[in-house]
C-alpha cells in the first residue's frame, strides 16, 4: 500500500510539474501558401528565430513559447477559419494576419475571444473599428500614402503618373492615399485604374498608360503583379518606373522582375538591419543564411513585444496583457514600440526606398 501511495504521489507531482512547464502558445498567421507565400515565409522565419532566442533565455515567466502557424493564403474566409482554429488551440497571442482583407475579419474573432493581436496590415480600417485587442506595429496607408505621393510629385514633376490598384483592401486604400498625397502637392494622376490580382496579362493597362504618355505608376497592391507589369511594359516599349508600398520589400520581386526591379521605389519603415541595437540579431539571421529583409525583423519584434508585455503584466491573462500593451513601451529590434488609444504605433515612420542590383536602400529627393 505504501509503495502505491508513493507511486501515486510521484505521478501527481509529475503531472503538476508538467502543468507548471506548460508552453505559452503564440501564433502567426498569413499567406504561407499561394502567390504571396514569400511574405508568409518572412514572418515565419522572424517568429521562429525570436522564439528560439526567447526560449534560450528561459522563456516567458519561466515557461517556453511554442509557435502555431496559420495559413490564410490572403483569403478572408480562410482567415476566419484560421482564427477559429487558433482560438480552439487556446493561443495567448497572435501576430497576423498580413493582407488587410484577411486581418479585418479575423481580428473580430480574436477580439471576441479576448486574444491580443499584433499586425502589420496597413489599411486604416484595421484599427479604426476600435477593437481593444488589436495593435498595429507598422504605420497605416494614410501615413505611407502621403510619403509616396509627395515623393512622386516632387521627384517626377512634369511627368505623367498613373495610379493603379489591385482592388484589395490594402491595394485600393494605399492607391487612394498616394493619389491624395500627389494632389496635396498640386499633381493630378494622368490615369486612375484598377486591375485584378492574379491575372497574367496586363497588356490592356500597359497600352492605356503608353497611350496617355505615362512614365510612372503609383501602385497599390503586391509585388507579384508589379513584376508582370514591368515585364509587359518593357515588351511594349514603355520604360516604366513604379512606386509601391511596404509589400515591395521582398526579394521575390527581384527574382520575378530581374533587372527591371531597379525601376521600383517603395515606402517602408526605417530599415531595422541598420539599427545598431539589432546588429547581433541581424548577424544571427545571416549566419543562418537568412537575409532579414521585409517582415522578418518585424515578426521578430512582435514576439519580443509579447514577451515584454507578459513580463510587465506578470501573466498572460487577456485583461493584464491588453493593459500592458496599451500603456507600455517596448524595446524591440525595429525600435521602441508604443501604441495610442486606437492601437496604432505612436511613431510609425515611413521612408522611400529603391531596389538596386538585388538590394534596397533609402533614397533622397
Amino acid at each position: 500500500m505504501g509503495k502505491k501511495i508513493l507511486l501515486a504521489g510521484c505521478g501527481l507531482l509529475a503531472m503538476l510539474g508538467t502543468a507548471a512547464r506548460a508552453d505559452h502558445l503564440v501564433a502567426i498567421a498569413g499567406p504561407m501558401t499561394g502567390q504571396y507565400a514569400s511574405a508568409g515565409d518572412q514572418i515565419r522565419k522572424g517568429a521562429e528565430m525570436a522564439i528560439a532566442d526567447i526560449n534560450g533565455k528561459g522563456g516567458v515567466l519561466g515557461q517556453p513559447l511554442k509557435l502555431e502557424i496559420g495559413d490564410d493564403a490572403c483569403d478572408p474566409k480562410q482567415a476566419v477559419s484560421v482564427a477559429n482554429t487558433m482560438v480552439n488551440k487556446k493561443i495567448v497571442f497572435m501576430h497576423g494576419h498580413w493582407c488587410s482583407s484577411s486581418t479585418i475579419p479575423a481580428s473580430d474573432v480574436y477580439n471576441e475571444s479576448q486574444i491580443p493581436m499584433a499586425t502589420v496590415s496597413t489599411n486604416p480600417q484595421v484599427t479604426a473599428r476600435g477593437l481593444k485587442n488589436l495593435f498595429r506595429i507598422l504605420g497605416s496607408d494614410d501615413q505611407q500614402g502621403p510619403v509616396a505621393g509627395g515623393h512622386l510629385a516632387d521627384v517626377f514633376k512634369g511627368k505623367k503618373i498613373a495610379v493603379v490598384d489591385d482592388k484589395s483592401s490594402y491595394g485600393k486604400g494605399l492607391a487612394d492615399e498616394m493619389a491624395k498625397g500627389m494632389r496635396a502637392r498640386g499633381v493630378d494622376p494622368a490615369l486612375r485604374e484598377s486591375i485584378t490580382a492574379g491575372e497574367k496579362d496586363y497588356s490592356g493597362l500597359v497600352s492605356k498608360m503608353k497611350s496617355a504618355g505615362v512614365e510612372v505608376m503609383a501602385y497599390g497592391g503586391y509585388h507579384t503583379e508589379v513584376a508582370l507589369i514591368l515585364r509587359q511594359a518593357q515588351q511594349a516599349g514603355l520604360d516604366l518606373t513604379v512606386m509601391g508600398g511596404d509589400t515591395m520589400a521582398n526579394m521575390e520581386l527581384v527574382t520575378a522582375a530581374g533587372a527591371l526591379a531597379n525601376n521600383v521605389l517603395f515606402t517602408f519603415p526605417p530599415d531595422p538591419r541598420k539599427n545598431p541595437n539589432a546588429a547581433d540579431v541581424v548577424k544571427r539571421f545571416r549566419d543562418a543564411k537568412i537575409e532579414p529583409e521585409g517582415y522578418v525583423m518585424v515578426a521578430y519584434a512582435a514576439m519580443q513585444l509579447f514577451a515584454q508585455a507578459a513580463e510587465q503584466a506578470k501573466g498572460v491573462k487577456y485583461a493584464d496583457l491588453e493593459k500592458a500593451l496599451r500603456g507600455g513601451s517596448f524595446d524591440t529590434v525595429i525600435g521602441t514600440l508604443a501604441f495610442d488609444e486606437k492601437g496604432n504605433n505612436k511613431q510609425p515612420g515611413f521612408m522611400v526606398y529603391r531596389w538596386k542590383d538585388g538590394k534596397y536602400d533609402y533614397v533622397s529627393k
